[in-house]
């Protein structure tokens, strides 16, 4: 299928490894010229090497903690105007409700809520003079079936939730479409971390707890940065305009509900 945005310039936070270099190669074998961020300059820079050779795209990396507001300023002063934005960020550490602080939350806050929202502010007017945009916020599944060691994860991807349900309204005769993507379980770094994190409370083996949970999706196995980042890239495309404010579960079946 041809998306239809050869040609067009985004920016993809968290694009080194995982979830957001799964967007920035779909986006890529799209034609679409890429702003690439990550806070590790080496890997970014391979990346970024790695997906302009694959693709014959221009790629440029920007190395900053995309969650400071230097590191945005950053990165954003390199980007320029962007016709397609997809934000990332890793998400907080698991956890009990009781032992989080304030500054726990504040931090998960600044990551997953408020760095993706301020990417908005600053590349929304942009997209709405020109007419056409994309936004695209990678989110979690825990927004609709909330996760429980997850709650600093629940709370600020909610957040982040509730402002896209209504910018998306407002922007979108101008254009814009804004969505979000909510990723079940998938092949990452951060499946490894939280396997791990079973694994060792529970004394058993990596393999023994990444069956365990593959075997409670009824895909029965992990979702892959490729499929991801397709779905990704057609939320970007010329074909999605007509999809605005929504979220949507790649998840292998995982919630369980009808609507």
């Amino acid at each position: 299928m041809d998306l239809g945005i050869a040609g067009k310039r985004a920016l993809v936070s968290a694009g080194s490894k995982g979830l957001g270099r799964g967007a920035a190669e779909a986006l890529a074998e799209a034609g679409v010229t890429l702003v690439l961020n990550a806070r590790s300059a080496g890997p970014l820079a391979e990346a970024a090497a790695e997906i302009a050779a694959r693709h014959g795209v221009e790629v440029v990396p920007v190395a900053a903690d995309i969650t400071t507001p230097e590191g945005r300023a950053a990165v954003l002063a390199i980007a320029g105007e962007v016709d397609i934005l997809v934000t990332n960020a890793g998400g907080p550490p698991p956890g009990l409700w009781s032992d989080w602080s304030r500054a726990d939350f504040i931090k998960a806050l600044d990551a997953n809520m408020l760095t993706p929202i301020a990417l908005m502010q600053a590349c929304l007017p942009g997209m709405m003079a020109r007419g056409w945009g994309r936004v695209v916020n990678i989110t979690s599944q825990s927004v609709k079936a909330p996760i429980a060691q997850l709650g600093l994860s629940n709370a600020a991807r909610a957040g982040l939730t509730g402002f896209v349900a209504g910018t998306a309204r407002q922007v979108a005769p101008s254009g814009v479409c804004i969505n979000n993507l909510l990723p079940g379980i998938h092949a990452t770094d951060r499946a490894v971390a939280l396997d791990g994190a079973v694994a060792r409370a529970e004394g058993i083996s990596l393999d023994e707890a990444v069956a365990r949970r593959a075997g409670q999706i009824p895909a029965r196995r992990y979702g892959t940065a490729a499929e991801f980042g397709a779905m990704c890239a057609f939320l970007c495309s010329q074909n999605a305009g007509y999809i605005v404010g929504q979220n949507i579960l790649l998840d292998g079946g995982a919630m369980n509900s009808t609507l």
